[in-house]
């Protein structure tokens, strides 16, 4: 008997078997995977916080460095702009000022040199116009000065200035001033060397006068010269507050000296000098006082960067103070652009004490 087929089936168990097995592989592998999906996701995220606001942070900083840095280029550059202007102007007034210079130095260089080169023969000379002079002590009663103001008692006359007493005081200036008569050539010569200084034809005039003065002391009497600028020191070093023998000649040449090496320099207080003459025992019975002008200051430093006339007329009233009375104050005044109100000062000054005003000439002595 013929056997009967069985029917045939697609889906047979042991295809469900792999199917089964597939489908649970696939659900394992999820499973696996959501795990990992959830231990990763619960990691604690302030760490990542914490980097993320610094990062912010700094960002926030660069951002406000980076407009101070540009608010910064702004200022410099306005800053570059206006200063390049003021250089500008700086270097125009420079150029106005050397031409200005050049002017002046070819106006006046020329007629330097030769009144050094007559200075320098009248150098050669001076030791027998002493002698001369000296002749003419007794005979001589009318000098050549521009203007003259006598006063009274025994004195000697000298070319319309009268000297006299035991003991004499000498005053000279040597603030930087008595470098020039002009302004302009003050402040030329004041930048120059020392040697250039001391060649001033202004200083050496002052020198010869004084060299000049020394010359005419009586015999037996005393003297002693102070000279003066912000500050106040005797010509002769360790005779401060002494009076010195007119009659040793070693000392009268040694002060001759040391003014020819000393530079002219800094303002000019009057205070300083007056107090001298009230610090000397026995006190001076005449005072002779070289300057070219008023004082520039009353104390030996000063803050001023200019100082008006009217200032100065005030600062002369105030050194007077310093001034003891009943001392003849004799004044050579060697004349000074722009101060005009110093001859009539001096003049009163000499006038009211007895004393003598001369108003240098530019050939004297």
């Amino acid at each position: 008997m013929a056997r009967k087929r069985r029917p045939f089936e697609v889906f047979s168990m042991s295809f469900l078997d792999c199917m089964s097995c597939g489908f649970g592989a696939v659900i394992l592998f999820f499973m696996i995977i959501n795990a990992q999906v959830k231990e990763t996701t619960e990691e604690d995220p302030t760490d990542l916080m914490s980097e993320t606001r610094k990062i912010e942070v700094e960002i926030l900083e660069g951002r406000k460095n980076l407009v101070v840095a540009k608010n910064t280029r702004e200022e410099l550059e306005a800053e570059t702009e206006t200063a390049e202007g003021q250089i500008a102007q700086i270097i125009a007034l420079i150029a106005e000022l050397r031409a200005e210079l050049a002017q002046y130095d070819s106006e006046t260089l020329a007629k330097i040199e030769r009144i050094e080169k007559l200075q320098t023969d009248i150098k050669s000379l001076e030791e027998e116009v002493k002698r001369l002079l000296a002749l003419e002590i007794e005979s001589t009663k009318d000098g050549s000065s521009l203007r003259e103001f006598k006063g009274d008692g025994d004195r000697q006359y000298l070319t319309g200035l009268k000297l006299g007493g035991r003991r004499t005081l000498i005053l000279v200036d040597r603030s930087a001033s008595m470098l020039d008569d002009t302004i302009v050539n003050i402040i030329r010569r004041r930048n120059m060397s020392d040697d250039d200084k001391l060649r001033a034809v202004k200083w050496r005039q002052v020198v010869a006068s004084v060299d000049w003065l020394t010359a005419q002391f009586p015999q037996g009497s005393e003297f002693q010269i102070y000279m003066f600028n912000n500050d106040v020191e005797p010509v002769i070093k360790g005779s401060d507050g002494l009076w010195l023998k007119a009659d040793d000649s070693t000392q009268l040449d040694e002060a001759v000296r040391v003014l020819r090496r000393t530079v002219p320099e800094n303002g000019t207080n009057m205070v300083a000098a007056w107090q001298v003459a009230a610090t000397l025992s026995p006190p001076p019975d005449n005072i002779i006082l070289l300057a070219d002008g008023l004082p520039t200051m009353d104390a030996t430093t000063t803050s001023r960067k200019t100082v008006s006339g009217r200032e100065r007329s005030s600062m002369h009233f105030r050194a007077l103070r310093e001034l003891p009375g009943g001392i003849p104050v004799n004044i050579f005044l060697y004349p000074l652009e722009g101060d005009y109100e110093a001859p009539i000062h001096y003049w009163v000054l000499a006038n009211r004490t007895g004393g003598s005003f001369i108003s240098v000439s530019r050939d004297w002595p």
